[in-house]
């Protein structure tokens, strides 16, 4: 039975989806509002006082539910140096993204970030080890040809702002890649040290270009780190109520969030190759992401065929 006919016959099945997929907007929308106060104050302030004060204000959140993990939960944690590369990973994203909306339209920085999904799928086959056949390697082609598109004249030019936004979205990647490297890892444990990394490099970066900010720029940038922790919670929880293959391909709102924010608060007009690369983006994202959903599908209907074949008969 597919998905969609348990709906149609589940009204309690149909109402969480329904708030799978509300949970799943509502926190892309909250993603964008961060991205458009990180674009804001990183006019003022260095990317390094901004990840200080954000992973700062996101720690004193994160208190509670580390002291009830306890410090043993860290200690044990399985794949450590995974942990350690996934964190690196996770603070480079985050400062690369703000370093580069910094130079460019909001509309242009999602653009690159989108194509997560499609290095993902390379990687995976370096990585993990995992099979890529012909057509998803094909889709993964695609997807970085829409990279191309996107890069415009930028890519003769080879313009540091848009290789800054393209290595942040591979940095994206690796953190997505190696997340799936940290299966067993609580999700605590997971944040506490995904944070903890981009306080550390706070600290280090911070004093270089320090701007004291007044009260109301304080609380901006620590409203930043909660905001961006809320939207996490969000997509989380949308995930937990709702199939992913319901609620996964909304992500591709971002570029709509990041369109239409970057023109109401900034006065940004994405370019036509930014628009037309985006699209090429999302449909190659796209067409991964339901490949692998009937992918899934089928291997679990063999397993079950083989569990069932290998039941001894009935007397």
């Amino acid at each position: 039975m597919s998905d969609t006919s348990f709906v149609r016959s589940s009204p309690v099945a149909a109402n969480t989806t329904l708030a799978g997929i509300g949970l799943m907007v509502f926190g892309l929308f909250v993603f964008g509002i961060n991205d458009v106060m990180g674009k804001w104050l990183v006019a003022t302030y260095s990317v390094g006082q901004i990840l200080l004060i954000r992973s700062a204000a996101a720690f004193a959140i994160l208190a509670p539910f580390i002291w009830r993990a306890g410090l043993s939960s860290f200690r044990d944690m399985p794949h450590p140096r995974v942990q350690i590369i996934r964190a690196l990973c996770g603070t480079a994203d985050v400062a690369l993204f703000y370093w580069a909306v910094a130079y460019l339209p909001l509309a242009d920085v999602m653009t690159f970030y989108l194509a997560g999904p499609i290095y993902v799928t390379a990687m995976s086959a370096v990585f993990l080890g995992e099979r890529v056949g012909p057509t998803r390697w094909t889709a993964v082609l695609v997807g970085f040809l829409g990279v191309l598109i996107a890069l415009g004249p930028s890519i003769v030019a080879l313009s540091w702002p848009s290789l800054i936004a393209l290595a942040g979205s591979v940095a994206f990647s690796g953190l997505m890649v190696t997340t799936r490297l940290s299966r067993g890892t609580g999700d605590v444990q997971l944040v506490t040290v995904q944070v903890a990394a981009a306080l550390v490099c706070g600290l280090i970066a911070a004093p270089f270009g320090w701007v004291t900010p007044d009260m109301t720029d304080f609380f901006m940038l620590g409203l930043l780190g909660v905001v961006s922790m809320s939207a996490f919670l969000c997509v989380n929880r949308a995930l937990k109520l709702a199939p992913a293959s319901v609620v996964v391909p909304y992500q591709y709102t971002l570029i709509v969030w990041a369109v239409v924010f970057g023109y109401v608060f900034f006065g940004e007009m994405p370019k036509a190759t930014t628009l037309l690369g985006a699209a090429v983006i999302v449909g190659a994202g796209i067409f991964l992401f339901f490949r692998e959903q009937a992918n899934a599908r089928l291997a679990r209907a063999q397993q079950q065929e083989q569990e069932g074949a290998a039941l001894p008969p009935r007397p």
